[in-house]
Order: structure tokens, then C-alpha cells, then sequence
């Protein structure tokens, strides 16, 4: 039986943590009257540490100490974490069990760390699903450029173009569709336009529904 592959986003995928990261930002901005920064967390969805830092200083300047303002954001949402626990969107538990079961070869790549991205696997006990890990600190070039699925592809030993890639963002589509993969959307914070819906492969309203797809081997 030939192996089938699938990576995964993390953030708005796999784990309700988006929401939680753009509170905290907006959260920040209202007490250091930034004003209105929904465009910017939009065009952040995505992206790595680096750029996100770029985004900040493109629209507040080379002066603003983005470093700062999100170790400040990253902090808000672990005390958030620490106090409530760590969200997994619907149906991530179940759709884990059945890909392990069928025997897919499963991956993460985020643009959160590595050490982010290690961390919440072992607090929500799901490490051991995944044969692949990689964050947006092990390539030079953030999502929307294709850089961290061709990497992961590489990980998982098989080719993009038989590869599904599962994402919540445009920025996470414009990547996996760049590296030829299968771009499967299914949408946490922002909506798909017209751009991005000419990219994908499918789309879908949660992982139980994606779940529900492979079941019927429409994937």
C-alpha cells in the first residue's frame, strides 16, 4: 500500500492558539495606543518571528521594538495557557488517531519555534503522532514562501505534489501551494478571497470534516 502524507499547520489548525495570540496583541496595542492593528495581525497569520517583525516595523516604524512587543504578547498568552490549559480545535485528537491508524506519514510545520512547537505537543500529550516537526526557525524565509514545506516534504521522504498541507491562513496557502503541494484550508480567523480560493485543493469548516473526507478517500 503506497504511504500517504499530510502536514499540518499548528496555530488555528491543529490548536485554537491564534485567537489567544491576537488578543494578547490587541490587548497590548489598546494599552500603548497603537490603534487599530487587525490589518496587521491579519497579514501576520503565518508568518515567522522575523517577519512578523518586519510587518511591525514597516507599519510603526524602525524605532518600534517589535522584539519586545511580542515577547510581550508571547507572554500574555502562556499566562493565559497556565491559567486555562492549551485549546486544541475541534477534532484534533480524533483526526490524529485516525491518520496514526491508517498509517499516514504526519507532520507539523509552523512558523512558531521549534522549541513553541515542542512545547505544545507534549503539554497536550500529542508528540507521538507526529513524525515531523519543523518550526519557522529552521528556514530563513517565512511562510508565504514555500521554504517550510519543501522542507517538511523532505522530512517526510516524499514528493510536494503527493503531499496534503493543512492550513488556517492565506499566508499558509500561498506557501503550500508555492511548493506544489495539495492546499487544504480550512479557515480559523480569516476567510478565503478570491486569491486564495483559486489556490486551493479543498476546503473545509474543521478537521472533523477533513476527517470525514479522507474516510471516503475524497482526498
Amino acid at each position: 500500500m503506497k504511504k500517504r502524507a499530510i502536514i499540518f499547520d499548528m496555530d488555528g489548525v491543529l490548536f485554537d492558539t491564534e485567537i489567544m495570540s491576537s488578543q494578547a496583541w490587541f490587548q497590548l496595542a489598546e494599552e500603548r495606543n497603537l490603534g487599530d492593528i487587525a490589518d496587521l495581525t491579519n497579514d501576520c497569520i503565518g508568518r515567522n518571528r522575523a517577519d512578523i517583525i518586519l510587518q511591525f516595523q514597516n507599519q510603526f516604524g524602525q524605532e518600534f521594538d517589535a522584539e519586545e512587543f511580542l515577547t510581550a504578547g508571547r507572554q500574555l498568552m502562556q499566562d493565559k495557557i497556565d491559567r486555562e490549559g492549551l485549546p486544541l480545535m475541534k477534532g484534533t485528537k480524533e483526526i490524529l488517531k485516525y491518520l496514526k491508524e491508517k498509517e499516514f506519514i504526519v507532520g507539523v510545520a509552523s512558523s512558531s519555534s521549534t522549541k513553541t512547537i515542542m512545547s505544545h505537543m507534549k503539554l497536550s500529550g500529542l508528540l507521538d503522532y507526529f513524525q515531523a516537526i519543523i518550526g519557522g526557525d529552521q528556514v530563513a524565509l517565512s511562510k508565504p514562501r514555500p521554504d517550510i514545506y519543501l522542507k517538511a516534504c523532505e522530512a517526510v521522504h516524499m514528493p510536494p505534489e503527493e503531499v496534503i498541507a493543512v492550513e488556517d491562513s492565506p499566508n499558509g496557502i500561498r506557501a503550500a501551494h508555492a511548493a506544489g503541494m495539495k492546499a487544504v484550508m480550512i479557515p480559523d480567523l480569516v476567510q478565503p478571497d478570491a486569491e486564495i480560493s483559486a489556490l486551493l485543493y479543498r476546503k473545509y469548516d474543521s478537521l472533523t470534516e477533513l476527517k470525514k473526507a479522507l474516510e471516503k478517500e475524497e482526498l
